[in-house]
C-alpha cells in the first residue's frame, strides 16, 4: 500500500524495502524498482540520490579529500542556513574525514533541521507521542490482538465487523465496545476493515495521529510506527478522516454524520506525520464499484459525452468534472469495455481533443468546445 510517488529523499532513506533493494540487489526488487522508475521518470533524480547516500553508508570507505568534504559541508550549511537557530542540548560532534559519517550527518541534519523549523514555527503543536498507540493503550483496559505471523489474520469484533490484521500489526478495543456511543478500535500497523452497518453507533479507527470514522463500509488503514505517512484507502461506502490534533470529539462522535475529509471508493488519503498534512488522491488502478456486468454497457456509438461520463463515474464511484455547457455537442463512438479506468479516460480525451488531470481525488477534464 505504500505510495512511493509521495516519498521525499528522507522517506526513501528510512524505508526498509528501498534499503533492501539498494543493499541486497534481489532480482524481484530490481524488477519492481526498474518498472516503477519507468512509470515515474520524474523520480529518477531523488531515487538516485537516495541510493548514492545508502551505498556510501555501506561502502566502508574511510577517506575523503578536504575539497570534497568542504563541498559537502557547504551544501549542508546552505540547506539549513535559513532555518531558525536553536540552542544545542548536547555536545556538537565534529565532522570527521570518514565519508560515510559525513553523508549520514548531512542526511540526518537536513531532516532534523526541516522538522525543527516546522515545530519552531508551530509552537502550539501537540506534544509528540500523545496520539501514539503506545501512549493510549496503557491508559485503557482493552482487548489486544497481535499478529506476529507473516500472513494476515482475520478477527471478528464484538459487533460482527471483520478485521483482516496484517503481519506485524496489532489492534485493541474495549470488551463489547463497553456499550459506548461509538465503536472505537486502536490500530498500530495495517488492517482491512469490513464494518457492520450501524448509523447509531459510528465505527472509529484511531491510527496514531488520525481518526477514521465510518457508519458501515470496508476500507484499509496503514499506520506503522516507523512510516512517515499514514494511509487510508476506501473499498466500498464512505469514510471520514480527521487529524486527532485539533479535532472536535463531539463532532467525530455525532451519529449519522460524516465530517472531516470524506473519502469514497477508489480514493486514498495520505497523512504526512511530519507536516500534519492531508493529501487526497485516486488509486493507481481504480476498481469498479458496480457489478462487473456494468462494464458491458460501455459500448458507444455517437453517444453524448454527458452520458459517457455519468456512466463511467457511476461504475467507478469517481467524480468527473468538466464544462458540460462547452462540451454539450461532443459525442463519443468507442468501445470502453474491459480496459482499465485510466485507459478509458485516455480514449475519451483523444476522441474529443481533451486533457484530464486528477485533483483532490477527482478527475478534471479540460477541452475546447465541440462543433
Amino acid at each position: 500500500m505504500k505510495d512511493f510517488r509521495l516519498f521525499n529523499i528522507y522517506d526513501f532513506l528510512m524505508d526498509e524495502d528501498f534499503i533492501r533493494w539498494v543493499k541486497e540487489r534481489r532480482k524481484e526488487d530490481n524488477d519492481f524498482w526498474n518498472n516503477w522508475l519507468t512509470q515515474h521518470p520524474d523520480k529518477h533524480i531523488i531515487v538516485a540520490e537516495a541510493r548514492r547516500i545508502l551505498e556510501v553508508l555501506g561502502s566502508g570507505e574511510t577517506t575523503v579529500s578536504e575539497s570534497e568534504k568542504d563541498r559537502e559541508v557547504e551544501k549542508l550549511l546552505l540547506t539549513i542556513s535559513n532555518q531558525p537557530a536553536a540552542e544545542p542540548e548536547s555536545p556538537v560532534i565534529s565532522i570527521t574525514r570518514n565519508r560515510k559519517w559525513l553523508y549520514a550527518a548531512a542526511a540526518i541534519l537536513v531532516a532534523v533541521a526541516a522538522t525543527s523549523a516546522y515545530f519552531l514555527l508551530h509552537n502550539n503543536s501537540t506534544p509528540p507521542g500523545k496520539f501514539d498507540y503506545a501512549y493510549v493503550i496503557p491508559e485503557k483496559r482493552l482487548i489486544e490482538n497481535v499478529n506476529t505471523s507473516t500472513k494476515p489474520v482475520k478477527l471478528r469484533l464484538p459487533d460482527e465487523s471483520i478485521v483482516e490484521l496484517s503481519a506485524n500489526s496489532r489492534i485493541a478495543y474495549a470488551n463489547n465496545f463497553d456499550s459506548a456511543a461509538t465503536r472505537d478500535v486502536y490500530l498500530l500497523g495495517e488492517a482491512v476493515f469490513t464494518v457492520t452497518k450501524n448509523p447509531a453507533r459510528p465505527f472509529r479507527v484511531f491510527a496514531n495521529e488520525i481518526i477514521t470514522k465510518v457508519l458501515g463500509t470496508s476500507f484499509i488503514v496503514r499506520s506503522f510506527e516507523k512510516d512517515t505517512i499514514i494511509q487510508v484507502v476506501v473499498k466500498t461506502g464512505k469514510v471520514s478522516v480527521y487529524a486527532q490534533a485539533g479535532s472536535d470529539p463531539k463532532e467525530t462522535a455525532q451519529p449519522d454524520k460524516l465530517g472531516g475529509i470524506i473519502l469514497t471508493p477508489n480514493q486514498e488519503l495520505i497523512y504526512k506525520k511530519t507536516f500534519q498534512k492531508f493529501q487526497k488522491i485516486l488509486l493507481g488502478n481504480p476498481a469498479m464499484v458496480l457489478p462487473a456486468e456494468a462494464d458491458k454497457t460501455l459500448l458507444y456509438e455517437d453517444a453524448s459525452l454527458e452520458k459517457v461520463f455519468i456512466q463511467l463515474g457511476n461504475n467507478y464511484g469517481i467524480n468527473i468534472v468538466y464544462d458540460n455547457e462547452a462540451l454539450k455537442n461532443c459525442t463519443i463512438t468507442a468501445d470502453l469495455r474491459t480496459v482499465p479506468f485510466y485507459e478509458k479516460l485516455d480514449l475519451i480525451c483523444k476522441a474529443i481533443g481533451a486533457q484530464y488531470e486528477v485533483i483532490d481525488g477527482q478527475v478534471v477534464v479540460t477541452a475546447n468546445e465541440c462543433k
